[in-house]
C-alpha cells in the first residue's frame, strides 16, 4: 500500500507517523508513506496556493491549479491511488471504510486548510470526500494521519497478532467486549469468573453477550446495522426486556 498526503504542512506527520506500529510499519516496508508540500507545485514568487472567494466572505480558498499540478505528477507515478479528499461534508469514516481501502493499491489523501477548496477540486479531481465528525478542524492533517492509521491496522503484516483487527470494536458491527489483565482482584473489583475458568467455550460466549450488553448500553445505533445471529437477537429481547 502506498500512501501519499497533500498538506501544507509536512512536518505535522512527521512524529506521530514514525512512532509505534506505524513507524514499524513503515520501517519494515509493509506500506510507504510519501508526505508532499503542495507548495511544490504552487508557481509564482509567494509559491501562493489560495485566494479570496469569489462573491466575497471571510477565509481564503485552496486554488484549483497547485492541486490539479500535484494530483498529476502522484497520478502519473501511481495511476490506480484513490484520491481522498478531507473535508467536515464528507461522508463519516467508519470501520468499514478502512477494511475496504486497506485493499486499494494506493491512496492520496487531500488535507485541506483555510476556507476550504475551490468546488472544482471536489468536482473533477476526487473520488471520495471524507468526514471524521460533525465539527471543523483547522486542516485535514489529523483526518488524514487518523484514516492511515485505521486503514494501515488491516493491512497484512502491519499488526503482530493478525487477528487483532478482527476482534476490535466495529469489526463485526459491535463494541469491543471488556478486557481484563492481572492483577484477578484489583481495590476489591475482581475479573470475572469465566475469564479464570479456562472454559473456552463458555468465555466466547460470555464475551459474545458483553459485546450486545455494551452496545446496546452505548450505541444501539448499531444494532440495526450489525449481523446477527437468532441467538444475539434472542439475547438482545432479554436485555430489553
Amino acid at each position: 500500500m502506498i500512501f501519499d498526503v497533500l498538506t501544507l504542512f509536512p512536518a505535522m506527520f512527521a512524529t506521530p507517523m514514525d512512532e509505534s506500529i506505524l513507524g514499524r510499519a513503515i520501517r519494515s516496508q509493509l506500506m510507504d508513506l510519501n508526505i508532499h508540500n503542495l507548495r511544490d507545485w504552487a508557481e509564482g514568487k509567494h509559491l501562493q496556493v489560495d485566494d479570496s472567494p469569489y462573491g466575497g466572505g471571510d477565509g481564503m480558498v485552496m486554488k484549483p491549479e497547485p492541486v490539479g499540478r500535484a494530483l498529476d505528477t502522484l497520478r502519473e507515478a501511481a495511476p490506480n491511488s484513490r484520491v481522498l479528499l478531507m473535508t467536515p461534508q464528507g461522508q463519516p469514516f467508519d470501520q468499514g471504510h478502512a477494511k475496504r481501502l486497506a485493499h486499494e493499491e494506493g491512496l492520496i489523501f487531500l488535507c485541506g486548510r483555510y476556507a476550504g477548496f475551490d468546488e472544482r477540486i471536489r468536482q473533477s479531481m476526487v473520488d471520495e470526500e471524507f468526514s471524521l465528525g460533525d465539527f471543523v478542524l483547522t486542516g485535514g492533517e489529523l483526518p488524514a494521519m487518523v484514516m492511515i492509521d485505521a486503514i494501515s491496522r488491516h493491512l497484512p503484516g502491519v499488526l503482530g497478532n493478525t487477528t487483532s483487527a478482527e476482534t476490535d470494536s466495529f469489526a463485526d458491527g459491535l463494541l469491543e467486549f471488556p478486557q481484563y489483565t492481572r492483577p484477578a482482584d484489583y481495590q476489591g473489583m475482581k475479573v470475572p469468573d469465566v475469564l479464570l475458568s479456562g472454559d473456552h467455550g463458555k468465555i466466547a460466549c460470555w464475551r459474545r453477550e458483553q459485546q450486545l450488553i455494551r452496545t446496546l448500553q452505548r450505541r444501539p445505533d448499531l444494532l440495526e446495522t450489525a449481523e446477527l445471529s437468532e441467538q444475539d437477537i434472542e439475547v438482545i429481547e432479554q436485555l430489553r426486556k
